[in-house]
């Protein structure tokens, strides 16, 4: 696990794969939209909280919650996500939730370009989130299912980001060299990709923000 200082403690964090995340912080366990393909979440602790982007099945795993969840977990979910988990505190575009101490706000996750077969963005504009996580003043990015969009310029100084790269739901490696030169986090992990090619990735970065994938 990864370990980063925040003013508010430590805080572990494990990619499991794809867009899954699991963060220990405090004695508590975070994880964020679990996905069993990628992990086996038997073996995993139980979840404090659990933070949902939106209700795809790679993000809303019915499989991969029934083996953390319990009746004192807390979730932070999108709208979507709110008819198969009724006790969700269920966030739009701006809202906030404090999970103790911890800042979460909603903002914007969504295609433009990319779109299915019947036109449509595989991920329309107010539907899935992305969130901030605010530690106080660091401040962590978990971006969700997006392209390159506006509302980027308006999230501040970002810590840690953790973006998606994959076609067609996502980013290309140009569109998401692009968006992280509209976000500029200090320190990022590209997650949600088929492939990736760090040393590629890296000689493409912006001055000033450091890739920590390491394969």
């Amino acid at each position: 696990m990864k370990k980063f200082n925040t003013p508010l403690g430590e805080i572990k964090i494990d990619i499991l794969g794809h867009a899954s995340l699991f963060m220990q912080w405090k004695g508590k366990n975070i994880y964020v939209d679990p996905y069993s393909e990628v992990a086996d979440y038997s073996k995993l602790p139980s979840a404090d909280f659990v933070l949902l982007t939106h209700h795809h099945f790679d993000h809303l795993d019915k499989e991969a919650l029934k083996h953390i969840v319990n009746e004192q977990t807390l979730f932070v979910t999108n709208r979507g996500c709110k008819a198969e988990l009724p006790q969700a505190n269920a966030l739009t575009q701006g809202d906030s939730y404090n999970y103790e101490g911890i800042e979460i706000t909603a903002v914007y996750a969504y295609n433009i370009v990319n779109k299915n077969e019947q036109g449509e963005p595989f991920h329309p504009r107010g539907e899935g989130n992305g969130y901030i996580l605010d530690f106080n003043g660091y401040r962590l990015y978990i971006a969700g299912d997006t392209e390159h969009i506006p509302e980027m310029k308006e999230l501040g100084e970002i810590d840690l980001a953790f973006m998606p790269k994959n076609l067609p739901y996502t980013m290309s490696d140009q569109m998401f060299i692009e968006a992280l030169k509209t976000v500029m986090p200090k320190q990022l992990f590209a997650i949600h990709y088929f492939e990736i090619d760090v040393p590629k990735l890296k000689e493409m970065m912006p001055q000033g923000v450091e890739l920590l994938n390491e394969k």
